[in-house]
């Protein structure tokens, strides 16, 4: 309300002052005119003729008066203006001088005339031309103008108050009623949503965003809560099996208990410990990312590593068909993503691996392949998800905890690549891993050759 009331005022008063000017601006050029014209009279006749061509002019507006260098009226367009001078002013030659008066003894009434005097001198005697007009209807007009202005802005303000009132009210009405229904929405309540206005502006929009964080809260709250089940429950398998057998063996006061449970506990402890570490990597992956190193990698030499480990260990045919191939990235990272990749095709391999690295024009394209029955459609996405095991009724320890894959795919993204399950023209599943070239190798590329020959 006060800028509003200072903008008007402010433009209330241009408004005037503009208005008066322009009116005072119209009968300032005509007066100049006439007295320009009377001059010329005085300068190019004698000044007795300007004297009865002034005396003699039928228009009386404007008033017109000569005056001699003694001060005294020669000649008037009035009678009445041959008693006095309507203005004590007197410039210098070819001088002008502006003035309002109110002569109402000389000219009958009280209107403000507006005047212009104009030094003139002629063959060494000097005169002065007076040109009077009545400013009384600008005057007027400005009054009127002025009195409107004064009536209207209060009521303008009234409006504009009464307006923002409401509307800036009804605003922050719907803002006060989501703050309300949000300050009522805790852990207990993540499926509550707040209302939505059919405002069509920006407390719709802000309504709508609202929900949608909430969305992602509770999907959020859901997700950590599914984790938390999960790594309780692959927790408590291993640290069952530990428990009892530590019980077993503490029993037996000869030792043979122990000795012949020492392999079991052992390989459950290892298990337990890559289970706290796959846990921990995908806790840090949720909290700011994986952290990767940005170095050159020879992508084959880190591929032949992790293949002929599983050649080790493995009980199929793995064959390999590499080319040299550099990315930037983290080599112990990619080391672990690809190792997650290759177990998990050991696992569900019928008899053969079938590994290869391609270099595309902007990508580097890794395709590990097994024989084994592909990931139905409905389910390739959901692979990557964490404890997820598509076959449920196989054990856990064949089947992994389900996590390798969701750590694969973690970091193959921090890396701007993408990991993704599909199925060869052959019929056997296929994981195909792409990462941004960094720099197209000279290297000759290696034949198709089994690894570890």
């Amino acid at each position: 309300m006060a800028v509003v009331a200072v903008a008007m005022l402010t433009g209330g008063l241009l408004l005037l002052q503009t208005l008066e000017s322009a009116l005072v601006s119209s009968t300032d050029s005509l007066l100049r005119s006439k007295v320009q014209d009377v001059a010329v009279l005085i300068q190019n006749d004698h000044a007795e003729d300007a004297n009865r061509a002034v005396a003699g002019t039928v228009n009386k507006d404007p008033l017109v008066q000569i005056l001699n260098r003694r001060g005294t009226v020669v000649a008037a367009s009035e009678p009445r203006l041959l008693e006095a001078p309507l203005s004590s002013l007197r410039p210098a030659a070819e001088q002008i001088a502006t003035e309002n008066v109110s002569a109402p003894g000389l000219l009958g009434d009280a209107d403000e005339r507006y005047l212009v005097v104009l030094g003139v001198e002629d063959e060494g005697s000097k005169y002065w031309v007076l040109a009077g007009r009545t400013i009384q209807p600008q005057s007027d007009t400005v009054r009127i103008v002025t009195g409107f202005l004064l009536i209207a802005m209060p009521l303008l303000l009234a409006v504009v108050g009464l307006s923002v009132h409401f509307l800036v009210g009804r605003s922050l009405r719907q803002v006060d009623t989501i703050r309300t229904q949000v300050s009522h929405i805790d852990a207990s309540r993540l499926s509550e949503r707040v209302d939505v206005p059919r405002t069509g502006d920006e407390l719709q929009a802000l309504a709508a965003t609202m929900n949608s964080m909430l969305d992602r809260i509770e999907t959020a709250d859901q997700r950590q809560r599914q984790f938390v089940s999960n790594a309780s429950h692959e927790l408590r398998s291993p640290l069952t099996t530990i428990r009892t057998g530590l019980d077993i063996s503490i029993a037996d006061a000869s030792g043979k208990t122990w000795r012949g449970m020492q392999p079991i506990l052992a390989e459950e402890t290892q298990r337990l410990q890559d289970l706290v570490e796959d846990l921990l990597t995908l806790s840090k992956a949720d909290d700011e990312g994986l952290a990767v190193r940005r170095e050159d990698v020879d992508l084959d030499d880190v591929l032949a590593t992790e293949l002929r480990r599983v050649n080790a260990t493995s009980k199929h045919r793995i064959v390999a068909d590499l080319v040299p191939a550099r990315i930037a990235g983290d080599p112990a990272r990619l080391s672990q993503a690809f190792r997650n990749v290759l177990d998990n095709a050991d696992r569900h391999a019928a008899g053969t691996i079938a590994v290869k690295l391609s270099v595309m024009v902007q990508t580097v394209v890794v395709t590990i392949d097994d024989d084994g029955t592909p990931v139905p459609v409905a389910d390739r996405e959901r692979i990557f998800g964490r404890f997820v095991r598509l076959d449920e009724s196989r054990s856990r320890h064949r089947g992994g905890s389900g996590l390798g894959l969701a750590i694969a795919r973690g970091i193959v993204e921090a890396h701007d690549g993408r990991v993704i399950a599909t199925e060869t023209t052959q019929g056997w599943c296929r994981f195909e891993v792409s990462f941004p070239q960094m720099a197209r190798p000279a290297a000759a590329p290696h034949a198709d050759l089994p690894i570890g020959l």
